[in-house]
Parts: structure tokens; C-alpha cells; sequence
């Protein structure tokens, strides 16, 4: 990861779906375009919610990563992000 300074931190750890991808999208309601944030979860369908989140939404999913049943995900808000997705 180079030059993507995270702007804020959000754990949703311990919360199954729909609760980590709510979290975050009103998360991204608050940050400026072009922040960065890494969400930490334990919920294995975000490994999947979470990319789908950000296509339908066009927030960039710049790193997934797993380690010891942790998964992270660095996402940037996108200037051209869909504001009212899963409400």
C-alpha cells in the first residue's frame, strides 16, 4: 500500500450481516472523497458484501486481506459514490 494514509479505523468485528456493511456505508456518509477506511470484521460474508458493496456504491476496495480469522479491507470514498445504497 503505498501513498493511502487511512483516514479512520471502523471494527464491526464479533457482527454478522447486514450490521458490518450498514456500519459502514454510514460511516462513508461522514468522510470526505478521497479518505481512506479500514474496516476490521470476523463475519466471513464480508468478504463478499463488502466488494459488492463497493461496486454497487463505486467506493475503490483497495486491499482485502485475512489474518487469524480477522479479514481487513482498506476502501476508498469515491467523488462519484452512489449516496443511498442498502438502505
Amino acid at each position: 500500500m503505498k501513498n493511502n494514509q487511512i483516514s479512520e479505523t471502523l471494527d464491526v468485528t464479533g457482527h454478522k450481516c447486514p450490521v458490518p456493511v450498514l456500519r459502514l456505508r454510514r460511516r462513508l456518509e461522514k468522510m470526505s472523497f478521497g479518505a481512506i477506511i479500514k474496516v476490521m470484521a470476523t463475519d466471513p460474508m464480508t468478504g463478499v458484501d463488502f466488494p459488492h458493496f463497493c461496486r454497487e456504491s463505486h467506493h475503490e476496495l483497495l486491499e482485502m486481506t485475512e489474518e487469524d480469522g480477522i479479514l481487513s479491507f482498506l476502501i476508498r470514498k469515491s467523488d462519484t459514490a452512489k449516496n443511498k445504497e442498502y438502505e
